[in-house]
């Protein structure tokens, strides 16, 4: 038994030599390898057990794997299992061959297999600035994620709110071993997205085999506010008539970020009014009364001119 067990492994081994010669020969051929691996593709995630059969479909002298860590053959049986306890192997690439009693004397599979990791974690933060932005201004956001794999089966998704506004993959890169990458998203923040939430998702595309749903990391959120300078809804000069005695009301609301402060100027007020939004009082005379609304990125000013009403005469706003 011994002695026949050493001869034939004396035959695997000048084999190993001559197995792609014997695998082109069989090519050119037309004949079948007749190995068949089950599953032909297998997806696990770092430190999960896995177990794969190879079947041949002749009569085989040996049948085996070739492994880094779970080597195994047998001269018995038409099927081999290649089993892992818990796969930890960045570089693994499991073959199954076998040495037949008819030509093609030897040929070979290779299992393909991937061996995933998600994400320890995935951020998102303005690069060199903090939030408040400013408004019309460029701006990079940049989403990190840390040791990931496989990196090329990585797809990167940038939301603003529930929308997505962009996508990000690294199939050009190649290593099967975690990796840290990023992703930048460039920004023009205006008043309309003040409060606007940006997070990124983080997602392994790791084909049917791999676990559904796909493995997924998300950022925190983070929330941008947008600073801009004060703007009048309506910044037209504004005439009013009034009557004697009569209380006038002056309304110079802005909108701005940070809030406005105001100053009313005119000749005929006797001091100066601050930091109002609303002038009211009922002994203001005709004249032009100056409105400015102004913030850390701006000012805006605007006029309103009273006027005495004839008698007779109905109001009038302008």
């Amino acid at each position: 038994m011994k002695t026949n067990l050493l001869w034939f492994l004396g035959l695997y081994i000048i084999g190993i030599g001559k197995r792609f010669l014997c695998a082109n020969n069989a090519s050119l051929s037309g004949d079948s390898c007749s190995l068949e691996i089950s599953p032909s593709r297998i997806v696990v995630k770092f430190g999960d057990p896995v177990s794969v059969s190879c079947v041949a479909s002749r009569p085989v002298r040996v049948l085996g794997w070739e492994s880094v860590i779970a080597a195994s053959y047998t001269q018995n049986d038409l099927s081999v299992q290649w089993r892992v306890d818990s796969l930890t192997d960045w570089i693994e690439e499991p073959i199954c061959y076998g040495v037949f009693f008819t030509a093609p004397r030897q040929c070979e599979e290779k299992l393909n297999i991937v061996l995933y990791k998600k994400p320890d974690s995935v951020s998102i933060s303005l690069v060199n600035h903090s939030s408040p932005v400013a408004e019309g201004r460029e701006y990079h956001l940049q989403c990190e994620v840390q040791n990931v794999a496989p990196v090329q089966s990585l797809a990167l998704r940038w939301y603003r709110g529930k929308t997505e506004v962009y996508n990000h993959s690294f199939s050009e890169l190649s290593p099967a071993t975690p990796v840290q990458v990023s992703s930048t998203l460039l920004i023009v923040p205006n008043r309309a997205d003040n409060g606007a939430q940006y997070r990124c998702e983080a997602e392994l595309q790791l084909g049917a085999e791999g676990p559904q749903p796909p493995p997924t990391v998300q950022s925190d959120v983070l929330s941008i506010a947008v600073q801009y300078p004060p703007d009048f809804r309506s910044p037209e000069e504004e005439i009013l008539d009034i009557s004697e005695d009569s209380e006038m009301v002056l309304d110079c609301t802005a909108e701005g970020n940070p809030p406005p402060v105001y100053i009313w100027t005119s000749s005929i007020l006797q001091e100066q009014a601050d930091n109002q939004a609303v002038l009211r009082a009922a002994s203001l005379g005709p004249g032009v009364y100056t409105c400015t609304a102004s913030n850390i990125l701006g000012k805006k000013s605007k006029q309103f001119v009273i006027k005495h009403k004839s008698k007779g005469e109905s109001n009038k706003t302008h």
